[in-house]
């Protein structure tokens, strides 16, 4: 997670890519429309062979190539170039509801409106993440606390019906535990009964949502995918109703595109498609970055398995991480925006 990006864009049709295995920008994928909202204030690495999988060679349903939002706004420029919005912390529990009950929606409801009246698709980041929960949570008894969850999931749900997709749970163990798991299921018999829990009440709250366990270092390093697909394996076996897998991939630069290419398939033999949540490329030389983004992101692009491409921020000097930016303040594109540009046929 991080900073940076903001939503909107065309379809996801354009020319073929230059990258090597590449089909051009045709692949298959999830795509899906906003829906409505509301607004107001309620009392909240370098190298690889880039070998794709091969695209279904139909732009129906599209395949979305995303951002997020930028220092907590939407930029004008942003439906330019990315036809898919995840809010970077206006989603986030501890940013709506500062206090139990009182929630302000106001900066996310204009995201969701952004989405809704850019016909482009909102994801929403995220319900329970052990890393950034809400600092009144802490007081309450655990009775308390899971009826606390349950009521931030429905008040989100009921405010944004039509939100198309939802990370649940962010970031796991042993990456994180949220304090309050034992109010919401705690190990239980499956080990992880608080995740089962918190996919099945967002099942039960947003039952028209693609549900998302989300993870990074997933797709680049071994010892934390097979980790990651033995979680998601318990995980169904227990019940939970995971409807898709979110990798972040904030690493994925640093390897061969064709080992990153076999954890994505790794994630696909689970039987559920695969999100790729938080791209960036932190490399300063910018030829060096376009090179990562014609092979890596034409590999995910054309991956049958992959529905959709999130990247993590987009402006120069206003990204999580360094060197990732790929657009400068004053407009000039780097070179592997405009190589992205050019496969996706837009930015003009």
């Amino acid at each position: 997670m991080g900073a940076g990006g903001l939503g909107g864009g065309a379809g996801a049709t354009g020319a073929g890519g230059a990258g090597t295995g590449s089909t051009g920008a045709l692949g298959s994928g999830a795509g899906g429309s906003g829906g409505a909202g509301a607004s107001g204030t309620s009392g909240s690495g370098a190298g690889g062979s880039g070998d794709g999988s091969g695209g279904s060679g139909s732009p129906s349903p599209r395949k979305f190539v995303g951002n997020i939002t930028t220092n907590g706004a939407l930029r004008d420029d942003f439906i330019q170039y990315w036809d898919q919005i995840t809010p970077e912390i206006e989603g986030k529990w501890t940013s709506i509801e500062s206090s139990r009950g009182v929630r302000d929606w106001s900066r996310l409801d204009a995201v969701y409106k952004y989405a809704q009246d850019n016909d482009i698709p909102f994801m929403q980041y995220n319900f329970v993440w052990g890393a950034t929960p809400p600092s009144w949570l802490g007081r309450l008894t655990a009775e308390e606390q899971r009826q606390a969850v349950r009521d931030w999931m429905q008040a989100f749900c009921e405010r944004y019906p039509d939100t198309e997709y939802i990370i649940v749970v962010n970031e796991p163990p042993p990456h994180t535990t949220p304090a309050f798991k034992n109010a919401i299921g705690g190990d239980g018999e499956s080990g992880h009964d608080w995740i089962v829990n918190s996919f099945k009440w967002a099942r039960e709250l947003c039952p028209g949502s693609t549900l998302i366990l989300n993870d990074y270092n997933n797709i680049e390093y071994e010892s934390e995918h097979e980790r990651f697909v033995e979680l998601v394996e318990t995980l169904l076996d227990a019940g939970a109703p995971i409807d898709a897998l979110g990798a972040e991939a904030h690493d994925a630069y640093k390897f061969e595109t064709s080992t990153v290419k076999g954890y994505i398939d790794g994630l696909a033999a689970t039987g559920l498609p695969v999100y790729i949540t938080e791209y960036d490329i932190g490399l300063s030389d910018d030829d060096a970055q376009r090179q990562v983004m014609e092979e890596q992101l034409t590999m995910f692009y054309n991956h049958s398995a992959v529905k959709g491409i999130t990247l993590w921020g987009y402006v120069v000097g206003s990204t999580w991480r360094d060197n990732t930016g790929l657009l400068h303040p004053d407009g000039t594109l780097r070179p592997a925006m405009a190589w992205l540009m050019d496969f996706l046929d837009r930015g003009e």
